[in-house]
């Protein structure tokens, strides 16, 4: 249903039983999936490619121009996955000529006042909580859970199934499955609780544990400490998944907690 206050162009393809509020604005070059629920006074600006059964509460900005001044006018998108919810005033921007696209995956939490810059990647089942801030280039993993007021420096790559905690600066890389607090940004322990959650057994959550005690507790400097890891932890996947993390953060990983 479509409220008749509502201004859609004839041009945007709308899926099949979609609901668009009063006052709401849809741009041309739209795409929105079906049992996809519009609320009042939301912008949704070319370049926009919404999923099926997402939420869209009202002030939310989708696929503005990017704040970026090398932005020339390049035809990209902002495109949104399935069964994703995004709350009142987030803004999200559409890519620039380096990725061409925004993109937030599927069954993710958007909360209020949260902002996405352009060319950022989030991955599946993600929260940000209320008014966190993320400059361009951002990565972020899936199962990442950021609380309020976090602020993520460009080009930062989160791994997946990190936590952080609210009010952090985000400057450095943060590997998979770790806490992170303070200032400056430090490692705190993993993750335990939300793999827990997710279905982690209790023998993987210690050698995961027992990795990052290598890696930040025993006061190896990372080259050591990834060799160490390499040659005497047990042979999981997410074993690999962290060393290949860190290898591939030539910007730098955050500190431990003792550094």
């Amino acid at each position: 249903m479509i409220h008749p206050s509502a201004i859609v162009s004839p041009l945007a393809k709308i899926g099949k039983q979609v609901e668009i509020g009063p006052f709401t604005t849809i741009s041309d070059d739209v795409v929105i999936g079906d049992n996809t629920w519009i609320a009042p006074n939301v912008t949704i600006m070319d370049g926009a490619r919404i999923g099926d059964q997402c939420k869209i509460f009202p002030g939310a900005v989708i696929s503005a121009v990017p704040q970026d001044l090398k932005y020339n006018g390049e035809i990209t998108t902002a495109e949104i996955g399935d069964n994703t919810t995004i709350r009142e005033c987030v803004t999200i921007n559409k890519g620039t000529s380096d990725k061409m696209k925004t993109v937030v995956g599927s069954n993710c939490l958007i909360m209020a006042y949260v902002h996405v810059a352009h060319d950022c990647f989030i991955g599946n089942h993600v929260i940000l909580a209320n008014t966190v801030n993320l400059a361009g280039h951002v990565h972020i993993d899936d199962y990442v859970i950021l609380e309020g007021l976090v602020a993520v420096q460009q080009f930062v790559h989160i791994g997946s199934h990190a936590f952080i905690t609210g009010g952090t600066l985000v400057r450095k890389n943060v590997p998979p499955f770790v806490k992170a607090a303070r200032e400056p940004l430090s490692y705190v322990g993993i993750n335990a609780v939300g793999l827990r959650r997710r279905g982690y057994s209790q023998e993987k959550i210690l050698i995961i544990e027992d990795i990052y005690r290598t890696i930040y507790v025993k006061g190896y400097n990372v080259t050591n400490a990834l060799n160490i890891v390499e040659h005497e932890a047990p042979q999981i996947a997410e074993k690999q998944e962290i060393i290949d993390f860190i290898k591939q953060s030539t910007n730098g990983i955050m500190r431990g907690s003792l550094q």
